[in-house]
């Protein structure tokens, strides 16, 4: 009889291992060293670090870049700041979409942009790169410009000639007393997109 119960366990076991927990690949875009730590540019570097602090996970070196995970809701979400630069942030999406299994419709990239005011939101499934070298390289290695992506509005005060100037510089003060409230808005929209989905959280989150 035992036999016959170990028999019927081991039969659900593998099935078990079939359907694993869903999984969600967060891309933070940013550039790697302290001179960039605190840049408009590294944004999305910095919406993960706050994710991860809030979520008690710390990031860990690995392959092209920085991981942590943490799960929510029957959801795994893993956090990738790649340490590739900006310009070939592709190579370091693709390699961990891949090693994960996690599909496309299951990636969301954060990064910065400047046609937007201040934390500003705007999430979308698609969209071309804007100029921006992250976005390019990324569509450049996935053979497409359908994936998702969370846009960080960071305004375009800045005169003529002086925009590499302005992304790679640091926060205001008035941008930096905003901030906090910003990062708590991309935390909640991080969850939702891994629980709800793309369009509810594009309903729910852009331009708020």
């Amino acid at each position: 009889m035992l036999a016959f119960f170990g028999r019927l366990l081991s039969k659900k076991h593998p099935q078990e291992e079939i359907d694993p927990m869903k999984k969600f690949l967060i891309v933070g875009l940013g550039n790697i060293g302290p001179k960039y730590h605190n840049t408009r540019h590294n944004i999305g570097f910095k919406i993960l670090d706050y994710v991860a602090d809030k979520e008690g996970v710390a990031f860990s070196t690995d392959k092209l870049g920085d991981i942590a995970t943490f799960r929510f809701k029957g959801r795994t979400f893993i956090m990738l700041k790649p340490s590739t630069y900006m310009n070939l942030s592709g190579k370091a999406v693709k390699y961990w979409l891949a090693k994960e299994k996690v599909p496309h419709e299951n990636l969301l990239v954060i990064t910065d942009d400047l046609n937007l005011s201040f934390g500003t939101i705007r999430v979308k499934t698609k969209g071309s790169d804007g100029g921006h070298n992250g976005l390019k390289d990324i569509q450049a290695q996935l053979n497409t410009s359908s994936y998702n992506r969370y846009r960080f509005g960071i305004s375009d005060e800045f005169s003529k000639g002086n925009q590499v100037d302005y992304v790679l510089g640091d926060w205001t003060s008035e941008e930096e007393s905003k901030m906090p409230e910003r990062l708590e808005k991309s935390h909640e929209l991080i969850k939702s997109f891994g629980t709800a989905g793309i369009n509810i959280t594009m309903n729910t989150f852009n331009g708020k």
